[in-house]
């Protein structure tokens, strides 16, 4: 009897904190002031960037450009909730998308995992590793400066098991790009700014963001508020 008790307080303590670790984000804008026109035009890469926090709604505007649920559809299993702000090649949706935090407010800092369907946040890791990020990027310290990253990684076989050896070499770039060019044009339309990273060691990488087995890693983009004229350089 008293290992049933043991038992079942230990499972309600596992999903108390697993539910701690679940932040359900604000809902998003649909409707915004700034054409996509002028955001096309003073689109940059910056890599100077304040120290000034985000809020937890523009860190919920930004990943549902990225990867935010348009049309929730409950099958097939590959659309992960529904069809999604970016488009996917058969709408297998390799992409997972992690937040970096190093300055959100109402946000710890630490790692969290998108969760597209029903617009959540899952906290993977609850420490700020901004300085090591920025360190397996080659020493790119724009990295460790910006508030936060994204961080995207890909689960190939979600592409290649329709497409096969088609779905790897070009696919899984393709969906990539679609996301990050949404990320791109949505920050400068919030006043921040962003610039496209892949050139990072793999190995550090994937033990900094401590991403499955079975996960990629692709591309980080550090967003933040760009220091006064950043914006207007070019690549």
């Amino acid at each position: 009897m008293k290992l049933i008790i043991a038992f079942f307080f230990g499972f309600a303590y596992c999903f108390a904190n697993a539910q701690d670790d679940i932040i359900k984000l604000p809902e998003p804008k649909l409707k915004g002031s700034v054409s996509v026109e002028e955001t096309m035009l003073n689109r940059r890469s910056v890599r100077d960037f304040k120290s000034d926090a985000l809020s937890l709604e523009q860190v919920s505007q930004i990943l549902w450009a990225a990867y935010g649920v348009t049309k929730e559809m409950n099958s097939p299993s590959t659309v992960r909730g529904g069809l999604k702000t970016a488009p996917s090649a058969g709408a297998r949706y390799p992409l997972e998308i992690y937040v970096v935090v190093g300055n959100v407010n109402g946000l710890g800092k630490g790692i969290y995992r998108f969760l597209p369907e029903g617009h959540f946040l899952m906290k993977t890791y609850d420490q700020d590793i901004r300085k090591e990020l920025a360190e397996a990027a080659l020493d790119q310290e724009f990295i460790e400066q910006a508030p936060i990253s994204l961080f995207y990684s890909a689960v190939y076989s979600r592409t290649t098991s329709k497409y096969r050896q088609r779905g790897r070499d070009r696919y899984v770039c393709m969906d990539l790009g679609h996301s990050a060019e949404n990320v791109c044009l949505q920050v400068v339309a919030m006043g921040l700014a962003t610039c496209p990273v892949g050139a990072f060691e793999d190995r550090m990488v994937r033990n900094v963001i401590m991403i499955p087995d079975k996960e990629e890693p692709l591309y980080i983009m550090p967003i933040g508020y760009p220091v006064k004229g950043s914006l207007f350089k070019s690549k």
